[in-house]
């Protein structure tokens, strides 16, 4: 089978980067800046999601906590809700899955600290639950949504929302979005 203009992989180009026009960049600087803030501020950068979003979150972590800050003068501290399997599971099994973020956050978040959550539909229930509980005890809350953004798109402060129906490419603007903001920190030397 050969490649060709007419065939999936080329339609899922073209499509991903309508995806990618869609990115609202000035709500990717936003996002820069309060990471830059938390920075200086030494406060804490949470991220967490489920399934493919848990997975960009935890790559978004290692690009920031290595790429971002070693060898330099300012580090970022940032972890992601979902790479402890054992408390995830533990949460998820001895009390309910909804919480199993927002228990979290209980133990580590505090006022100033940035809470940064991933849902491509942005309806699943935990992660809305994280962001709803950030709020409530004055951390400053990011969304990555995709479709309309649904309940995590309104709950959040800002809202860098990917607008397509498409779970695969809504993940892929999210992950090139996460590059956005690691990079800048990376290649700019900022």
């Amino acid at each position: 089978m050969t490649v060709t203009e007419h065939s999936f992989p080329a339609l899922y180009k073209r499509e991903l980067i309508e995806a990618i026009d869609r990115i609202p960049l000035e709500k990717v600087g936003e996002a820069i800046e309060v990471f830059r803030q938390a920075r200086a501020a030494g406060r804490t950068i949470f991220t967490c999601g489920n399934g493919g979003s848990a997975s960009t979150a935890s790559h978004f972590v290692c690009d920031i906590v290595k790429g971002a800050s070693y060898q330099r003068g300012e580090r970022f501290r940032m972890m992601s809700l979902n790479d402890s399997l054992a408390t995830l599971t533990a949460y998820s099994n001895d009390v309910a899955y909804e919480v199993a973020f927002v228990e979290q956050l209980k133990n580590f978040a505090q006022r100033d600290d940035v809470v940064l959550a991933i849902s491509g539909s942005g309806n699943s229930p935990n992660v809305v639950k994280a962001v709803e509980y950030a709020n409530s005890v004055g951390c400053k809350t990011i969304a990555l949504t995709g479709r309309d953004g649904g309940k995590l798109g309104a709950a959040a402060q800002l809202n860098v929302q990917v607008s397509v129906p498409h779970m695969g490419r809504i993940e892929d603007a999210h992950m090139i979005i996460c590059h956005m903001i690691g990079y800048y920190f990376m290649e700019e030397g900022n």
